[in-house]
Order: C-alpha cells, then sequence, then structure tokens
C-alpha cells in the first residue's frame, strides 16, 4: 500500500492545508487504507467507503474542533477518524488500546458522543444548537465567530421515529443548522418503507438530472415559490442552482439542498462552503454509493457491511470460516417453525442477516418482514399480528430492544398478548464494545408482568426454547443467545422439553459443596470450571433455562440443605438473573446470604475480543472457578439436613 498523503495527516488543519487537486488522492488512499484493514480484523466497510468525499469535504469547509459535528448510528466515523489523527490507531482497529468501531470522546475531542444506535444525531445536534446559542457561542451572522451545527446521517437512518422527531424539532431553529443526509439508497440491507422509496423517486427524477440547470428557470418552475426564491438568493448562485421543491422536507421547516454526488470533492467543498453560513436549518441531500471504490463492496455492500476478516484474491473474495453461529442456527429453526405453522409470522428491524432472517424472507415472504431501521414500530406491528391471532416472532439484538421496551410494556404485556422476543448479541459483543453489548434485556423485560424470559446454551435448547415460545400464547415470552457459535458438545445427549420455571441439570454431584445456576451459555463455561477444580471440589452445573419465573424448588432444595448457590449469566448483575435468584429466595424465607452472584459488572466494557471481554467479566473459565470458591465460602457451618431428592425431571447427562 502506497500511501503518500495519509500518513501526514494529524489533524483536520492539514486536510484544510491540501491543495482541492490532492483530495481525491487522500480519498483514495483513504479507502486503501480502511479497505486492507478490515479484511484483517473485520469491521464496518461498505459504510465507510461510501462517505470519504464527504468527511474530507466537511472537515476542509468547517472547523469541528470549534463547530460541532455529529454522527448518526456512528459506524460511518472511519474516515472521520482518519482525518482527525488517528491513522496510527487504524492497525488496532476494534482492539484493545486501537481504533474503537464508533465515535468515542474518550479517544478524541472530535467524537461528541459515543454512538452506535440510529436516529440521534438531528436531535443531539439541535440540543448543541440550543445549548450554544443560549451560553452566546452559537454561529449567526452577528457572531461570525460562534460555533456551526452539523448532523451527519445515513445509511436510512433518517426514517428512524427519533430522527423524525428531530427533524421536526431542528424546523423550528431560528439559526444556522446543517443535516447532511448520506444517501445511499441503503440501509444495513435494502431500505424499507413508503421513505425510502421516496428517495428513490427523488434520487432518478427530473430534478436530479437536471440539478445544474439555470436558477432562474429552477426558482420561477417552483409553485408559490416567494420564500424559495428568496431562500435561493440568499444561499448564493452555487447552492441556489440546487435548491428544489421537496414538499417533505419542507414541511419539517428545513430547506432541501440536492440531491448533490456525493463523491464530487470539488462540488462538496464549494457547496459546503456556501451554505456553512446560511442562517436557517438546511438539509444538504447527497447521493452516494455504499462500498465505493472497490468492485466487490460496491456489487454486494449488504455482504461488506460489516464483514468478518476476508482475503481478496483478483475477483475472488474469501470470508475468514469459524462455526456454526447462533444466528444461523436461530435461521434454520425459525424456517422449520414457519414450516410446520402457517400462523408464524417474523419480523427484524434492519437486520435480516444480522439476525438470520433472511433465510424466512426468502422461503416465506408473505409472512417475514423486515421494517427499517424502526425497533418500536416492528414490536407494535408483532403485538398488531398478535391481536388478530398470530404467533408472531420478532428477532432483534439486544441492544437494540431497548428502543421497543414501551412497546412491549404497553402493546404486548399490558395485553397479555403473546409477542415473541428472539434476543441475539445478547452479552459481549467483542468489536463493536459498550455501544451494541445486550447487557439489561433481562433487567428490562423481568419488570413485565407475566413475561416468560429464557436463554439457549447450544442449538438444540435454542430450537426447544423456540418451539416453547411457539406455543405459549400468554402473554411476551423471550429468548436470548449470544454472538457466537454453538457448542456441541451436548449435541448427542438430547434435550427435554422447556417447562416453565424448570432448569435442567448438566453435571450431577451427591453431595455438592457449590450448586452452579447457570443462564445461557456460561453453563457450558461452568462446566470446564467445575471439571477443572473436581479435585477440590465437589461442584453440580445446572442449566437454568429461565430467568423468570426462575426454579423455585431448586433454589429452595439447595439451600435448605445448607449448599451455597453460584448464579452466573452474561448479562448485567442488577436486576438480572442472579437478582431474580435471590428474590426467590427471600420470598420463600430462604438464607439468602448463601447465594453468589457472578456476572456483567456495574461499568462499561469497551472494544476489544470476546475472550477478552469475558476475561475482564470474571466469566471465562479462570474467572467462574473463582467464583466457584468464593460461593463454596459462603458455606454455612450448621448440621446439615438429611440430603432431600433433587427435582431433577430429565435425563441430561452428568458433566
Amino acid at each position: 500500500m502506497d500511501l503518500k498523503i495519509l500518513p501526514g495527516i494529524s489533524s483536520p488543519a492539514d486536510v484544510k492545508a491540501l491543495p482541492l487537486d490532492q483530495l481525491p488522492t487522500l480519498a483514495s488512499e483513504m479507502r486503501q487504507a480502511i479497505c486492507a484493514q478490515v479484511q484483517k480484523s473485520g469491521g464496518h466497510l461498505a459504510p465507510n467507503l461510501g462517505v470519504v468525499e464527504l468527511l474530507i469535504a466537511l472537515h476542509h469547509v468547517f472547523d469541528f474542533g470549534h463547530d460541532r459535528l455529529l454522527f448518526d448510528v456512528g459506524h460511518q466515523c472511519y474516515p472521520h477518524k482518519l482525518i482527525t489523527g488517528r491513522f496510527p490507531q487504524l492497525d488496532k482497529l476494534r482492539q484493545r488500546g486501537g481504533m474503537g468501531g464508533f465515535p468515542d470522546p474518550s479517544e478524541s475531542d472530535y467524537d461528541l458522543f459515543m454512538v452506535g444506535h440510529a436516529g440521534t444525531s438531528i436531535s443531539t445536534a439541535t440540543g448543541m444548537a440550543r445549548g450554544d446559542t443560549l451560553r452566546g457561542e452559537g454561529w449567526s451572522p452577528d457572531n461570525p465567530g460562534g460555533r456551526r451545527a452539523v448532523a451527519f446521517i445515513g445509511d436510512a437512518s433518517i426514517v428512524n421515529g427519533l430522527a423524525m422527531e428531530g427533524l421536526n424539532h431542528a424546523g423550528t431553529l431560528k439559526r444556522q443548522f446543517l443535516v447532511v443526509l448520506n444517501d445511499n439508497g441503503m440501509s444495513i440491507a435494502k431500505p424499507q418503507g413508503a421513505v425510502a422509496s421516496y428517495f428513490d423517486r427523488l434520487r432518478v427524477s427530473n430534478t436530479y438530472r437536471s440539478v445544474k440547470r439555470a436558477a432562474k428557470g429552477v426558482m420561477s418552475s417552483l409553485p408559490g415559490g416567494d420564500t424559495l426564491r428568496d431562500w435561493s438568493h440568499r444561499l448564493g448562485e452555487v447552492a441556489k442552482d440546487m435548491v428544489t421543491d421537496d414538499p417533505w422536507f419542507e414541511k419539517f421547516g428545513l430547506l432541501h439542498v440536492g440531491p448533490v454526488d456525493g463523491h464530487d470533492l470539488p462540488g462538496l467543498v464549494e457547496t459546503l462552503a456556501t451554505v456553512k453560513d446560511f442562517d436557517l436549518p438546511i438539509v444538504l441531500h447527497a447521493h452516494t454509493v455504499k462500498g465505493k471504490g472497490f468492485e466487490y463492496t460496491e456489487s454486494n455492500a449488504t455482504a461488506f457491511h460489516s464483514p468478518k476478516p476476508h482475503s481478496v484474491q483478483g475477483c475472488r473474495v474469501e470470508v475468514a470460516s469459524g462455526g456454526r453461529s447462533f444466528t444461523s442456527a436461530f435461521g434454520d429453526a425459525l424456517c422449520e417453525l414457519m414450516e410446520r405453522d402457517g400462523t408464524v409470522t417474523a419480523c427484524t428491524a434492519a437486520m435480516p442477516d444480522g439476525t438470520g432472517v433472511q433465510k424466512a424472507i426468502e422461503r416465506f415472504p408473505d409472512r417475514t418482514w423486515d421494517t427499517g431501521i424502526c425497533e418500536s414500530h416492528a414490536a407494535d406491528m408483532m403485538a398488531g399480528m398478535a391481536k388478530t391471532g398470530l404467533r408472531p416472532f420478532f428477532a432483534v439484538y439486544s441492544t437494540f430492544l431497548q428502543r421497543a421496551f414501551d412497546q412491549c410494556f404497553q402493546e404486548s404485556s399490558l395485553q397479555g398478548l403473546p409477542l415473541r422476543l428472539c434476543l441475539d448479541r445478547a452479552g459481549l459483543v467483542g468489536g463493536d464494545g459498550a455501544v451494541h453489548h445486550g447487557f439489561c434485556d433481562v433487567t428490562i423485560l423481568r419488570s413485565l408482568p407475566g413475561a416468560v424470559l429464557m436463554a439457549a446454551i447450544d442449538e438444540q435448547s435454542l430450537r426447544a426454547a423456540l418451539e416453547f415460545m411457539r406455543t405459549h400464547d400468554d402473554g411476551l415470552s423471550a429468548v436470548r443467545y449470544p454472538r457466537a457459535d454453538v457448542d456441541e458438545r451436548l449435541i448427542d445427549a438430547g434435550c427435554p422439553p422447556f417447562e416453565i420455571g424448570r432448569a435442567r441439570r448438566l453435571r450431577e454431584a451427591g453431595r455438592p459443596d457449590v450448586v452452579v445456576l447457570a443462564y445461557g451459555v456460561p453453563a457450558m463455561t461452568a462446566l470446564d470450571a467445575a471439571a477443572s477444580i473436581e479435585q477440590d471440589l465437589t461442584v453440580e452445573v445446572w442449566d437454568a433455562r429461565f430467568s423468570k419465573p426462575v426454579d423455585t424448588r431448586l433454589i429452595a432444595s439447595t439451600l435448605e440443605r445448607g449448599i451455597p448457590i453460584l448464579t452466573i449469566e452474561e448479562q448485567g448483575r442488577i436486576g438480572g438473573f442472579g437478582a431474580a435468584v435471590v428474590e426467590a429466595a427471600a420470598d420463600q424465607g430462604l438464607d439468602a446470604s448463601l447465594i453468589e452472584r457472578a456476572g456483567l459488572p456495574d461499568s462499561w466494557i469497551h472494544q476489544g475480543s470476546r475472550d477478552e471481554q469475558l476475561a475482564e467479566a470474571g466469566l471465562d473459565v479462570p474467572g467462574i472457578v473463582r467464583s466457584i470458591r468464593a460461593a463454596a465460602g459462603r458455606r454455612t457451618r450448621v448440621a446439615e439436613p438429611p440430603l432431600v431428592e433433587s427435582p431433577d425431571r430429565t435425563a441430561a447427562p452428568t458433566g
């Protein structure tokens, strides 16, 4: 890789100092560097390749050491990070000590928010614009040294409900405010909904094809265009040629400029230089190509949205292979449910590949939907289907479920409707870091009366949980599973059906020193930990299966014998599975001091490998061994009552 300009970029000032004719070379070098690193480490590739020119132009025109730049989603920030001096950290992208995959104020003052969820930039930028104005620091013609505000939004985030709310309020601003809409005709996958179709029409309309026509002709053709003519006069010769009569943005109170070519660096610089000093809210609509610069990323931007490490050999791309993922297992299991039961429907919110739902979309297109980045709508739509007697499944990342909690409460749980939640990426997610960890789904869903919450430990238990959910029509249910490959060690043991509120024994001990109740995949790690210390301590391991309701009979029979319990979960300890076990013990008048809890700490765990994150949380084998020993230390010294038969109703093998 022959990089001549990029290594010398230590701040946006270096970009501003470059002659305009060198900016395309810088853009090419940035694409090369990003692509080469993502091939090694994985990461968000196509979204970043598509915004290189836009971000170069923005930094060339604005001073974001002083002005405000707010990102949406955040997975389009790599070029911004390279411009703001983080090229030396690129070689450890998404790793400990390296460049994070999302904006992060701890990395740089140029990052104003840590952000990885869609729809937020317009609202936070509006807040900063209002705050700067109230403090006398906002830009205006009377305060030319003030701060300007720019919201950068793309990958179809504009259709998110929060973005709509932000636009609605941004239109009331009486000051400079710029929304840069990166319209690449894509979301994470194919964009969905009426707004996406509207932008498709706009991109190919006569307005777009004739955007360079004379300003006088444009303005005279606009109906009742006195206001637009006045705005265009104030904008100047460059931008007024691109003012369009766009009723969608106009209804929000924002002037619409474009669409412009988001890869035309000289044109972008010229346009931005003109609109930056306009003292009313503007949307600059830029048309870009997701994955720009490489044939394989342009032709398959969905597959290369956030690929694993891969190599490119001529026209062939080889992606690093791994084991069978929980996501893939879920996709197959969902299709089997839909094949057997015509009342089963499914949806996802912009993550058909990421959740495995794409398989069902292809096989059952009349019963499966991608709603776009609209988690709240998806949950409510599924609740509506449940009201008609269908059996809806909503596949969503645990971290994005948070955005639909109100709908899970009001339209599902409160109504007693059986919304079925399939929570992918539950727990620690590796390189995406804190913005994407699924650390609180148990906590928030446990608060809903009548909710039934489960976790899978392998593919067989995932299928069994889904089958239980299929016929559970009494209210909201959920199953969680991690961003990991399925463990196949129990594949020949069979998997008993899920029985509400009952755990499954995985490792038997006649008179255990410690009983481990593990919720989800930590059960497999607990088996390894128990085996590693069997010379010192006798440990019984149970797959808890349910965090609501928990197995109260098992808890009682264990504590009544004075045997300590260790709970393990890949979820926050506050309000999680362990807390549910402690509450169940207290409710039965049992000694809850015998319960030791292991789970995610009350602190943020940042980017790194999933193994590193599990070790930090104490959920690897050495960490669980420490927790087992701590639990054993809680054992009471009182005389123990006679051994009572354990309430095990399964034929599961011992460890």
